[in-house]
């Protein structure tokens, strides 16, 4: 082989390795280009974004807990008026509980003896309707305050329609009536057929509230503070559940 052709060759094959060589990297190429204050450059760019992108979240950062801050003000000042409506049905509740009682302390003193005449004529009528019942069982404690008189009307509309849509009103409002009178014994009965038995009437916190208190009064503690948590769990947000937690607190 003559020495300029053996030098071709070795230029060929010297040529073909670089074509198979992995190409560097364009970093790396650019770094090692670059001088030492390039670089640093560089760097302080980099820092100086990323101290940019800080500080914008933590702009948007303290936005947010201005804004939560807002809203939780707007919420305490919502709890607070809450309560205090909450609070005044309480005091609503229990204010008529004491005019019904003293209403019928007095209605009492005045009402004359019941003749037999006049009892056959306050007798229950067969011919109302299911609803003319019980409205004029309710207009007797209403309306009229004639609480002795209601109590056979609602008895008398539970015998005549025992599956009526009001028969859970019909045993609360009889639970109330001889719960005035101090018949306990009686008004348990009552109460506690709304509870065990009308899970889905609107009556039953009363209902359970009532139970509970009476079972406090005659000293059965255990079962109305269970019926008193009951209460409180089932229906928390009711008038009913919030006396239910200032009583149960008492015992």
């Amino acid at each position: 082989m003559k020495p300029n052709t053996f030098l071709a060759a070795i230029i060929l094959v010297s040529g073909s390795s670089q074509l198979w060589a992995a190409p560097a990297a364009v970093s790396d190429a650019a770094g090692s280009n670059q001088t030492i204050e390039q670089r640093l450059s560089v760097l302080e760019n980099l820092m100086r974004n990323r101290n940019l992108i800080q500080a914008e979240l933590q702009t948007q950062l303290d936005q947010l807990q201005d804004e939560v801050s807002q809203i939780r003000g707007v919420t305490e000042e919502q709890s607070y008026k809450l309560e205090k409506v909450l609070q005044r049905q309480r005091e609503l509740y229990q204010e008529i509980e004491t005019r019904v009682t003293q209403v019928y302390e007095q209605s009492k003193q005045l009402q004359p003896a019941v003749t037999p005449d006049s009892a056959t004529a306050q007798a229950v009528s067969t011919d109302l309707s299911e609803n003319e019942a019980y409205d004029r069982a309710v207009a007797l404690i209403m309306k009229d305050k004639r609480y002795d008189a209601a109590i056979p009307e609602f008895e008398g509309f539970l015998k005549q329609f025992p599956n009526s849509v009001y028969i859970p009103n019909a045993h609360y409002w009889l639970g109330q009536l001889q719960s005035i009178k101090n018949q306990d014994n009686q008004a348990m009965v009552h109460f506690r057929t709304v509870v065990d038995q009308f899970a889905d009437s609107n009556k039953r916190p009363d209902a359970m509230l009532k139970l509970g208190t009476l079972l406090q009064k005659v000293g059965q503690s255990a079962e109305a503070k269970a019926l008193f948590e009951n209460l409180i769990k089932e229906y928390p947000s009711t008038t009913a559940a919030k006396l239910a937690t200032e009583r149960l607190s008492k015992i």
